[in-house]
Formats: C-alpha cells, sequence, structure tokens
C-alpha cells in the first residue's frame, strides 16, 4: 500500500509540473511590464529632482523621453490580440495531462513492473566483482547458446576450462563429456577430462579419471599432463616406486625449459628425498615463469625453502648459497636474500674466493649500495 501511495504522490507532481505553467495567464511582453517600468522611472525622476540629483532641465528632458515610451508602450499593448484560442489550447493541453499521464504511467508499470515484488535490502544485493560479473554473464550467454545449440562442439571445448577457473567442477566434466563426444577423442581432450574428474574428487584420481588419463596416452605417449596426473595416481594408490619411476622418464623427456621440470621434481622428491635437487636452477625459476602464477610461487617457493634447509646443515656450499640468494631476488624478496647473502658470508668464514663470488653477486642484483 506504501508503495502504490508513493506512485500516487510522484504522478500527481508530475500532473502539477505540467498543468503550472499551463494554467498562468500568460502577459505579453512589452505591455504590462514595460508600463510599470516606465511608470517607476517616472517618480524616480521626480525623486531625484526633489533630492537635488539633477537639475530641472534635465528632469524636464527625461520626464519628455519616459513619457514618449511610455505611450508607445501603452499603444503596444492596446494593439496586442487576447488569442481566445491560446486559453482553449491551454485547456485542452491540461486536461490530457490529467487523464493521460496517470493512465499511461500505470499501463506501463502494470506491463513491464512487479508492484507485489518485496525490495531487496542492500545486505543480499550482489556483491561479485565486475570482473567475475562480466565473465558470468559471458557464461550465461555461452550456456543460452549450447541449450539452443547442444551439437556445438567448439562452444563446450571453450567453456569447459571456465568453468574450471569459476569452480564448476561438475559442469566442467559435462562440457568436457561433450567436447569429446561431439569432436572426437584426443591426448588433450582427454587428459582434460581426466583432470576435471579429478578436480570434482577434491584431487583424488578416481577410476574413470585414471581410465582418461591412460585413454590421452593411447594417443600421445608423452603426453606431459596425462603422464603427471598418472603418477599422482600411483602414488595415491600407495605405489611410491611406480609413481617416482614415471615422473624419472618425464624428467628425462621434457625440456629443461618446460614449466613441468620443477612440478616433476618437486613431486619426485616427495616420493623420493634422495632426488631432491640442491636447488632451484636459474633454468627452474625461468622456467616456472611460463606456469600459474600460483603454482609457479608454490613451486619455486618449495625448492627454495629446501635449499635454505640444506645449507643450515652445511654452510660451506657457495654455489647453493649463490642459488638461494638468486631465488629470493627473482621472487621479489629483498629482505630475505639480504639475509641470505649475510648468513653466506658468515658461514664461509675467511675463504678469499668465495667471498669475492658472493660480492660479485650483490654486485649484479644490485643488492648493496
Amino acid at each position: 500500500m506504501a508503495l502504490w501511495l508513493l506512485f500516487a504522490l510522484m504522478t500527481a507532481a508530475a500532473i502539477f509540473a505540467v498543468l503550472w505553467p499551463l494554467g498562468r495567464v500568460r502577459v505579453p511582453q512589452g505591455s504590462a511590464n514595460d508600463l510599470a517600468v516606465y511608470r517607476d522611472q517616472l517618480d524616480e525622476i521626480v525623486r531625484d529632482q526633489s533630492a537635488g540629483l539633477i537639475g530641472a532641465a534635465e528632469a524636464e528632458a527625461a520626464r519628455v523621453e519616459v513619457s514618449r515610451r511610455l505611450l508607445g508602450a501603452a499603444e503596444a499593448a492596446a494593439s496586442e490580440p487576447s488569442a481566445p484560442g491560446g486559453t482553449l489550447r491551454r485547456r485542452v493541453a491540461a486536461v490530457a495531462a490529467l487523464v493521460a499521464v496517470p493512465l499511461v504511467a500505470a499501463g506501463l508499470y502494470l506491463t513491464l513492473g512487479s508492484p507485489e515484488l518485496p525490495g531487496q535490502p542492500l545486505a543480499s544485493r550482489d556483491t561479485t566483482p565486475l570482473q567475475d560479473r562480466s565473465l558470468d554473464r559471458l557464461v550465461a550467454n555461452v550456456e543460452s547458446h549450447l541449450e539452443k545449440n547442444p551439437d556445438d562442439g567448439r562452444g563446450w571445448e571453450v567453456v569447459g576450462p571456465v568453468y574450471m577457473r569459476l569452480g564448476r567442477f561438475d559442469d566442467a566434466v559435462k562440457a568436457r563429456r561433450n567436447s569429446l563426444r561431439i569432436n572426437g577423442p584426443s591426448a588433450d581432450r582427454e587428459a582434460d577430462l581426466g583432470e576435471s574428474l579429478l578436480a570434482e574428487a577434491n584431487g583424488v584420481v578416481t577410476a574413470e579419471a585414471k581410465a582418461a588419463f591412460e585413454r590421452a596416452l593411447t594417443h600421445d605417449p608423452k603426453h606431459n599432463k596425462a603422464r603427471f596426473l598418472l603418477g599422482v595416481a600411483a602414488q595415491q594408490d600407495g605405489q611410491p616406486e611406480k609413481a617416482a619411476a614415471i615422473w624419472r622418464v618425464m624428467l628425462k623427456d621434457i625440456p629443461p625449459g618446460s614449466p613441468w621440470v620443477g612440478m616433476v621434481r618437486q613431486a619426485l622428491a616427495q616420493v623420493d628425498p634422495s632426488s631432491s635437487p640442491p636447488g632451484p636452477t636459474t633454468a627452474d625459476v625461468a622456467a616456472a615463469n611460463e606456469m600459474q602464477p600460483q603454482d609457479r610461487n608454490a613451486m619455486i617457493r618449495s625448492m627454495v625453502e629446501r635449499l635454505a634447509e640444506r645449507l643450515k646443515q652445511d654452510g660451506s656450499d657457495v654455489d647453493g648459497w649463490l642459488r638461494l640468494v638468486r631465488a629470493y631476488t627473482v621472487l621479489g624478496d629483498r629482505d630475505r636474500a639480504l639475509s641470505a647473502l649475510a648468513d653466506a658470508r658468515r658461514a664461509l668464514g675467511q675463504d678469499a674466493d668465495k667471498l669475492r663470488r658472493l660480492d660479485e653477486l650483490s654486485k649484479e642484483l644490485k643488492l648493496e649500495g
């Protein structure tokens, strides 16, 4: 009821805004206003003469000029037509506004509005970031398209990774199943399906996911994603030796600059600590730059921490100290790089050659003034 009362008041205000100028009597320009101005000027001349501000001659001349203008204005006012049709037009417009505005407004609102819909509290409104809302709208558009064109294989292939990014893993599984069905099997599509099944199962390589990875290898025996996740499956099945064997073969096959190098080494170190490298090489760090930010940072930091821990036990390895300082610098952690540099100097004692190499690295990385 309060909502309808508000609408009624708003409508009344709109009608009043329309009728007010129509109801006013228009005073022709150059008639009543001009007459009043000229009469005021005659009175002012009299006041100025009485106050001694102007002489009699100047007052008389001014009165003649103002009187002449006053007569001209009076004649113009008398000659203006009364325009009886103007009043009629104003009345018609007023009636039209009085009747049409409420009817049109009510008709539009009843057609397009929802008067019985309750108000939505501010706290419950969508607070999703703008970029995510834009992505949601794009996904909604793709979903609408796929609903009308369920055999659009390209559409299913495109939306699958988006579902993974949004955490909609069940939808990702559906999309990748449809992509396989329509576009045909391939190593990438089978591995992507297995990855979606793994994510849907909260990181567990299910039998169905494992089968997808194995099918991927029938299309490409050296497919990195399929091989790596089959190693994860072996590890989860309590077969660390099998997992280690898979990952060792991967390290022999993949090129040194591949972003998979760091991930495979880290996974291999979990099942075979003796294979853990002393720390990240420059190639490792460069390869990590090709990975997703969260994976890259996790991989590098894990390797750096292992190196730092080893150097606490044996600080005589100058090459290890150099790698550690450089790795901290690559990660943008200047304070820890400086701290590692100081620890290295203490650990290396009076070895002039090793200290010289540390100083050269410090100058190269511009760590010290």
